[in-house]
């Protein structure tokens, strides 16, 4: 697939989603060169009291939850999970969260990678294009990507990239060309064959890390939300793709979601990055949070995120109201 990519190779205009053509040759696509990758037991968990965010909050109540003891070695040690009664608090921590990371990785390495999946996640990162966040983050150094993405044209309702662009890119001044999108063009197997490609490209110029534990990419966060059904990325209950343990990328053509067409990474490389966030709201998703958490049942796919550095789970009071 080498030969085709291109998400170090096509520079393309500047313009909104709304104004995009669907044919793929013209170069009408991205705001201006954005790049287009074408190529039964409880487990432990630890529950820390809400913290201050820079922005005003609103009164919240802290959830204390007492922490069980350690089981799985590693892993749930990195683990946390933090309650808040207000989605709106939620969202001033998760800016915060994402600030203080982004200050950290573009001062240790230069450059700060961030995957985002679609759904409510992105409304929940609505303070980053606020002050003081607006202002004083280092944007020019970040490189922007998704956990998954709908083989839809860029301007679709269900285009992930449209809800972030509308929502979050068209408010930060995040370099367009350090902006990953799918080549929608191509075949879904062909995209995430693609997209795999750019990332290859990514860690051969230092942008992107290879994780030393596992041999796969290391994202520095990695910021995803939850169906409920519990599934991450495009990674559903009992499909074949969550068992996937060698590709970077993979596509999917039986979504039980529609659009059926998709691309998404796998859990070694959700699972590879050095922070994850995972952030849910809302009681419909309640029952598919215990699980998760508490292993009970048929375990979600959420149940199996985990992070090299550290996992943080943002609830509201609504999801979590089953722990």
């Amino acid at each position: 697939m080498a030969s085709s990519s291109s998400c170090f190779l096509r520079s393309i205009l500047f313009s909104s989603p709304t104004n995009l053509r669907s044919n793929y040759s013209l170069p009408t696509f991205f705001p201006k060169n954005h790049l287009t990758c074408s190529s039964s037991r409880f487990q432990s968990f630890s529950v820390s009291s809400i913290g201050t965010g820079s922005s005003k909050r609103v009164p919240d109540t802290r959830i204390k939850v007492k922490s069980m003891a350690t089981t799985d070695i590693g892993k749930e040690e990195k683990k946390r999970v933090e309650i808040y009664d207000l989605e709106e608090n939620l969202a001033i921590d998760l800016a915060k969260f994402t600030a203080n990371l982004s200050d950290k990785f573009c001062k240790e390495r230069g450059a700060f990678t961030v995957v985002v999946s679609g759904g409510s996640l992105i409304k929940s990162l609505r303070k980053l294009v606020e002050s003081p966040y607006v202002d004083s983050i280092d944007w020019a150094r970040w490189h922007f990507f998704w956990v998954d993405e709908r083989v839809v044209p860029k301007n679709h309702d269900d285009s992930n990239y449209k809800l972030a662009y509308d929502s979050f890119l068209s408010k930060v001044p995040i370099p367009p060309g350090n902006v990953y999108a799918i080549n929608e063009s191509l075949s879904a197997e062909a995209a995430a064959d693609d997209y795999e490609t750019c990332l290859k490209h990514l860690v051969k110029t230092n942008i992107l890390r290879i994780s030393e534990s596992t041999g796969f990419p290391k994202f520095d966060l990695m910021l995803l939300g939850m169906g409920p059904d519990g599934h991450v990325a495009s990674l559903f209950p009992g499909h074949g793709l969550c068992n996937e343990s060698k590709k970077w990328v993979v596509s999917i053509s039986d979504s039980p979601k529609p659009p059926s067409e998709r691309i998404t990474f796998t859990f070694p490389v959700i699972n590879s990055s050095a922070h994850v966030a995972l952030v849910v709201c809302g009681s419909g998703k309640a029952e598919a949070v215990q699980a998760a958490l508490k292993k009970t049942g048929d375990v979600p796919p959420a149940g199996s995120v985990s992070a090299e550095d550290e996992l943080v789970w943002f609830l509201d009071k609504p999801a979590s109201s089953k722990l």
